[in-house]
């Protein structure tokens, strides 16, 4: 994906100065014959039929956007393009408490939380390790930093239900488990960027205020959080025969993003959590490279220009 189109030559834009007047120019003409009472007998009025006016506008206007973009790529244009990152570890984080069986989210939060969690693992550039880790009352490190995509998905798959929730001890599990990243072979000494993506759908219920100081450490190791509060405040959970109310609980995974340096997100859908996850991994995943796409330009010229040349032809010719 391209981003922020710029110019290394850009006093050459000048040109496209060129566009508006001859734009203008054949607007004036247009209209100019259009008004005419009598019979008009010019060479132009010969090739160009009135019947076949339409053909001589598109003739035009895609010879005039040849222009234009032989001329952009005349200022060398340049942008940013998504390169992905040669190395990264990424600890994914699930919320496995008893309030994520609510059927709010289709079929229920846990099981459309798996979904997700599954492309957003397989949508993480190739060399990058991944981790996963649920929590309830206390976190469980089910898979340690790995490239092996097909083990972490088959852990995802397998996560089921627990009472309570910890966010802070989930957090610090996290942090904890950055000593168990495998070193690089090419760079043992140079560790790799980490990132934690914790999802839940409340608030901690033990471990209270935790949270905060997981959040700092965090901060202090340079890891940011990001967290996705993860349902509706419509969710509902059946406990001992009773109806039991389960919303979403936004302010402290908030807090624990902005502490961290993370980003917070909300989903109430699986389709918002997998445009969440997607958002995520492209921004840990990639970074923006400036590349020149000069050549991109002067093909746009070149399939403009054989558009003009094929409606100029098609009004030069002559039918039995």
């Amino acid at each position: 994906m391209l981003y922020e189109i710029g110019f290394m030559r850009p006093d050459r834009l000048w040109a496209l100065v060129a566009v508006p007047v001859l734009l203008v120019v054949y607007l004036g003409w247009t209209i100019t014959k259009r008004s005419r009472h009598s019979a008009d007998r010019s060479a132009l009025a010969v090739l160009f039929p009135k019947r076949r006016a339409w053909k001589r506008h598109v003739a035009v206007v895609a010879a005039v956007a040849t222009l234009a973009s032989l001329t952009l790529a005349w200022a060398m244009p340049n942008g940013y393009v998504n390169v992905p990152k040669d190395r990264a570890t990424v600890f994914l984080v699930i919320d496995v408490s008893l309030s994520m069986q609510a059927e709010d989210v289709a079929p229920n939060r846990l099981a459309a939380a798996q979904d997700a969690a599954k492309g957003f693992v397989d949508e993480l550039p190739a060399g990058f390790n991944v981790s996963l880790i649920a929590f309830a009352a206390t976190p469980a490190v089910l898979v340690p930093p790995t490239s092996d995509r097909n083990q972490v998905n088959a852990a995802i798959g397998s996560l089921t239900l627990r009472q309570s929730t910890n966010i802070g001890g989930a957090v610090d599990a996290a942090l904890d488990a950055v000593a168990l990243i495998p070193p690089d072979p090419d760079h043992p000494n140079d560790p790799a960027p980490v990132a934690v993506v914790l999802l839940s759908d409340g608030e901690s219920n033990v471990n209270k205020g935790g949270s905060v100081t997981a959040a700092q450490r965090a901060k202090s190791m340079s890891i940011p959080v990001f967290t996705i509060a993860y349902g509706t405040p419509n969710g509902y959970i059946i406990s001992d025969g009773q109806r039991n109310s389960v919303p979403v609980n936004k302010e402290e995974l908030r807090k624990v993003a902005d502490l961290s340096g993370g980003k917070a997100y909300s989903a109430d859908s699986l389709g918002q959590l997998k445009e969440v996850y997607s958002g995520i991994s492209r921004s840990i995943g990639y970074q923006r490279e400036e590349t020149e796409i000069t050549e991109r330009f002067v093909g746009y010229g070149v399939a403009f220009g054989i558009i003009a040349l094929l409606g100029v032809m098609s009004l030069a010719a002559r039918w039995p």
